[in-house]
């Protein structure tokens, strides 16, 4: 092999030197004629003759071209050969019917070579010639140049079937074996990728004899199993190791700062599998085999079902999406999923993606959630005034108010535990749903999704605010902002400055005024229902801040059981947090202006005195019993005193909770005096406003 390899390679290399010269010369000298002869002899034998005609079109174009001079210039020397020995026929004036049928074969030779060198004219010349050299026509001399140059001829005018007949790959059916081999090399040694089209071009070769398959009623059946297992081959052992390789090397770069793997290319090797996507398209029966597409579709489809499984991982594939192209030309497609649920507004996926628009309009934005929470609340709140109006419910509310006014004094003020607990559990008395929820476990529940609106609301405000305070950290002084178009006039600078300075005054003013204003939306959820929530024709509801304590003991019973399922195989219901609940009951609380009703009943201290009570009267018994060695009652006391302490545990963070949530609304002012506080302001303000046209004096404003 390496023997015949040297040989090839010093062929090929004469080759192109006689070409490239060819190329710069207009005319045709008979030197080169004879050295592109010598060189095209060595063809026959010489199977790599196929590198060479699919190196480029131009080179197979200039060696077809060559063959047709080089068949015309030996056709020449025939001719004169034959020329000459014709002459001495004739010359002989010995006329024979032998000497006469030589002549006509030597014309007829002369003949036939004046015209295209086909297999047929050249089945007629050797004939011809076969006579025509009788009787001594050509000398010994003459005779061995013209078999050569004959020779010479056969062998160029049948150069292209020779090459075919050489190069024919249909032996490859018999050896498919070798494909997978041959594919898992390619991938290993992805530099010499471009030989995949060799491959198929020989693996096309196998089809016309195919087409003569009389074994089975149609051949199309032979070529469907062969096409079939052509493609599963292909894509086991290359298409789907290249997915699958590309989408590790996305994540993995994506992913650098976890540390997974050592990636150090001097360590661990480096394969450049970029090579396969400046690939042409493969043509193999009737398809195209487009590997860049084929990539490019897999990595699309991954990423949009990942996404979709995972909405909070959008960026991660966004990411792997432009570095995929970055690093291997991929043209990626958008995943274009739903940036909304319910109504045509944006969320909070939007926002994050368009950060930069939003941090410019952070209001509307905002507002358009908010008003989106105003109808969902709307709905909410017409469900728990229906509740709180049933007959059932509003009665014993009435019989728990009146009850604590009556026992206040003797209680120390503090709404009796055992009154609420009566509560929680007498109210199932009406009724349960099939799943086992009692009508207060149903009011919970709607006091937490009112809840989780309200929290909705400040994620997202708690958020833009964050963007906005990053964008407008650059300015020292929110309160007092220079107008910089009028400092640019008065030092007369060209109009383009002036125009850039009042884009600038521009965008400070939204800055700050988006600032400023963007934490008010609690308020404005508060304001548009305090006002229907507080009229006399809606009474019932004030009776909201009796039912508290019995909705705290629900909440707390539901809360431990959801922890419990934490740690059960099960875990159908399980959570470990639910502040929704506290922020519905301040929100509620709020627009009933019945914050101080509600703390008169102090009812988180009744809820720590009496588990406390009971913490001690527990711990005394253990001690006892300790004393006893009763082993089993011990048992009992030490779960009733862990039951006790989780449930104290939990009030204490429910307490907290409620706490925090109120501060949002701020709970330290009645209803009274917000509004008192608001005519102060618009008193102030229009003050101001008087005193800066020169209506009234100083003193006067500050009386």
């Amino acid at each position: 092999m390496q023997s015949y390899y040297v040989f090839v390679s010093s062929w090929m290399t004469k080759m192109e030197s006689i070409l490239s010269k060819e190329q710069r010369m207009d005319k045709f000298t008979n030197d080169h004629e004879t050295n592109k002869q010598n060189l095209f002899t060595l063809v026959y034998g010489l199977i790599f003759f196929l590198f060479l005609i699919t190196t480029s079109t131009v080179v197979s174009m200039v060696v077809a071209d060559s063959v047709t001079h080089i068949s015309q210039h030996l056709q020449y020397q025939a001719l004169h050969s034959i020329s000459v020995a014709k002459k001495r026929v004739i010359s002989d004036k010995k006329y024979s019917e032998q000497r006469l049928d030589v002549l006509s074969a030597l014309v007829l030779a002369e003949n036939t070579l004046n015209g295209p060198s086909t297999k047929q004219r050249r089945l007629i010349v050797s004939l011809a010639l076969s006579v025509g050299t009788q009787m001594k026509t050509f000398k010994d001399e003459e005779l061995l140049p013209l078999q050569l140059v004959l020779k010479k001829l056969d062998l160029i005018s049948e150069l292209t079937e020779r090459v075919r007949a050489q190069c024919d790959c249909c032996f490859l059916y018999w050896h498919r074996a070798v494909f997978p081999i041959y594919l898992d090399d390619v991938y290993e040694n992805a530099v010499d990728s471009a030989r995949l089209h060799y491959m198929f071009s020989a693996l096309r070769d196998c089809v016309p004899a195919m087409m003569h398959a009389r074994h089975l009623e149609s051949y199309e059946v032979l070529l469907e199993c062969y096409d079939k297992e052509i493609m599963e081959v292909l894509n086991e052992h290359l298409l789907d190791k290249l997915c699958k390789e590309i989408e590790k090397d996305l994540r993995l770069s994506v992913h650098t700062h976890l540390k997974l793997d050592d990636r150090n290319p001097f360590r661990v090797g480096m394969k450049d599998l970029a090579h396969f996507f400046f690939l042409n398209p493969i043509r193999f029966f009737n398809r195209f085999i487009d590997i860049k597409a084929h990539v490019t579709h897999y990595l699309d489809k991954t990423f949009y079902n990942l996404t979709t499984v995972a909405l909070h991982d959008w960026a991660t594939y966004s990411e792997m999406r432009n570095l995929a192209t970055q690093r291997y030309g991929l043209s990626m497609t958008e995943a274009h999923l739903p940036s909304q649920t319910l109504e045509q507004g944006l969320d909070v996926l939007e926002i994050m993606r368009n950060i930069h628009v939003f941090v410019s309009r952070y209001l509307y934005n905002l507002n358009n959630q908010v008003n989106f929470t105003y109808q969902f609340l709307r709905k909410k709140f017409y469900i728990f005034s229906q509740f709180m109006y049933d007959e059932h419910i509003k009665s014993r509310l009435i019989k728990d108010i009146r009850f604590f006014r009556e026992v206040k004094d003797q209680n120390d003020h503090k709404y009796p535990f055992e009154r609420a607990d009566k509560f929680n559990r007498g109210i199932r008395k009406l009724g349960i749903t099939p799943d086992g929820q009692s009508y207060l476990d149903q009011f919970r529940q709607l006091i937490s999704q009112i809840g989780n609106a309200m929290g909705y609301v400040r994620m997202i405000r708690s958020g833009g605010l964050h963007c906005c305070s990053s964008a407008i950290r650059f300015v020292p002084d929110l309160e007092d902002i220079v107008n910089f178009e009028e400092l640019v006039k008065e030092e007369g600078l060209s109009e383009e400055t002036q125009k850039a300075a009042r884009q600038l005054d521009s965008v400070l003013s939204d800055l700050t005024r988006n600032f400023a204003e963007g934490t008010e939306y609690f308020k404005m959820l508060v304001d548009v229902f305090a006002p229907e929530f507080r009229s006399p024709k809606n009474m019932h509801l004030r009776n909201f801040y009796i039912i508290v304590p019995p909705l705290t003991l629900n909440f707390v019973e539901h809360s431990i059981s959801c922890k419990e399922k934490l740690n059960k195989k099960n875990k159908s219901g399980a959570a470990f947090t639910d502040d929704g609940f506290a922020m519905g009951v301040a929100y509620i609380l709020k627009l009933l202006d019945q914050y101080q009703e509600f703390d008169s009943l102090h009812w988180f201290q009744s809820v720590r005195e009496k588990y406390v009570k009971e913490i001690r009267a527990v711990a005394k018994q253990q001690n006892v019993q300790s004393i006893n060695q009763d082993e089993k009652l011990l048992q009992t006391m030490n779960l009733t005193h862990k039951r006790l302490e989780v449930c104290l545990q939990e009030f204490e963070l429910l307490y907290f909770s409620l706490s925090s949530a109120r501060i949002f609304f701020r709970a330290d002012k009645t209803a009274a005096e917000e509004n008192q506080e608001k005519k102060e302001r618009e008193v102030c303000w229009s003050t101001i406003e008087l005193h800066s046209k020169g209506e009234i004096s100083i003193c006067a404003m500050v009386s």
